[in-house]
């Protein structure tokens, strides 16, 4: 198979025959051919094969709402006891409602709730306690009058299930329907937005020893294997995001290897999404405190954030919103010139 990974720019200035690049604010004039046997060299964007130009740079449709030609940032609501970074802190409803208010007052678009943590050793957790943990907080949430779109972040359909009854408008499979394939059933049954998260293993074995043939073409082989599973069950493809799993069975080199290459992912024709606040590799690279706090990463992972938006992911879950909009805006304003 050939791979085409476009060179994402967002320059003001131009070439002729530049592409937008999935109808966003970069765009490409060249792009790398990658095969398995290894790279072939840049391409000129008028010479590639048209259905890969037609999937690199046609405009992507809206997801939940949102139209994707801007960057979007989703706001994280781990209401569980054990998440890596903030385990403990949103598990009672009260709380969970607070700073999901909070988030979206500083800039939250988009609500991603989880009810089962997904760090590396992390033990599962039975379906009705997931139910237990989400539902009342997304029925609490539409109750309050937030009215940005509500994400369930879960690989279970009975989870699923329930969040879409409770208002959530979105479902985030962590496991790209590998774990439990109903779930593109109950999507494809609401009309909602689905995305499909790599991950290599279970959260509890997943940082055992990760390994690759190359890890950016085995995670997009993957995601495009998912896309197909998510189409025959009655899933459009311009409703599928995919996400390459920041973190989820990868090593601090296979995380830059796929943050280098994440234009790649283009390709699919879907959007992009990216998580990879407070990862653990950030603070493995980064040292000091952030090396055993997940707090003290905010700074990494906007460098991160910043990356992946000069490549043209249109999807961004933190869990820092304040500072994250602050970023994201004075870089619109740098590269883009958008003031307003």
């Amino acid at each position: 198979m050939d791979y085409f990974r476009p060179i994402a720019q967002t320059d003001a200035l131009r070439p002729e025959g530049a592409l937008p690049l999935a109808g966003g604010w970069a765009w490409f004039s060249h792009a790398e051919h990658l095969t398995r046997a290894g790279s072939r060299g840049l391409v000129p964007a008028a010479s590639l094969p048209a259905a890969v130009a037609r999937r690199l740079s046609r405009p992507r449709a809206m997801i939940a709402g949102l139209t994707m030609d801007r960057p979007r940032l989703m706001g994280i609501l781990n209401v569980t006891p054990d998440s890596f970074s903030d385990g403990g802190r949103f598990d009672r409803p009260e709380a969970a409602l607070a700073h999901a208010q909070g988030m979206v007052a500083a800039g939250a678009e988009i609500l991603d709730i989880g009810g089962e943590s997904t760090r590396p050793g992390a033990a599962e957790v039975s379906a009705e306690e997931e139910i237990a943990r989400t539902a009342p907080v997304i029925r609490a949430l539409r109750r309050s009058g937030v009215m940005v779109p509500i994400s369930i972040d879960t690989r279970k359909a009975p989870v699923a299930h329930a969040a879409l009854e409770a208002g959530a408008r979105f479902v985030n499979d962590v496991a790209a329907l590998s774990y439990d394939p109903q779930i593109a059933h109950e999507v494809a049954s609401a009309g909602v937005p689905l995305c499909l998260m790599h991950a290599k293993g279970t959260p509890a074995t997943m940082q055992a020893d990760p390994r690759y043939g190359d890890v950016l073409l085995d995670v997009y082989d993957f995601l495009e294997a998912a896309i197909a599973r998510a189409e025959a069950a009655g899933i459009p493809r311009d409703r599928i995001v995919v996400d390459p799993g920041i973190g989820f069975g990868k090593t601090a080199a296979h995380n830059l290897a796929l943050l280098r290459g994440l234009s790649l992912f283009h390709q699919t024709g879907c959007v992009i999404l990216l998580g990879a606040s407070r990862k653990r590799f950030i603070g493995a690279l980064a040292g000091g405190e952030a090396a055993t706090q997940a707090d003290r990463r905010m700074p990494g992972t906007l460098a991160v954030t910043l990356a992946g938006i000069g490549q043209g992911v249109q999807i961004h879950r933190l869990h820092d919103m304040v500072e994250a909009k602050q970023a994201l805006r004075l870089w619109q304003a740098v590269v883009l010139g958008d003031v307003a």
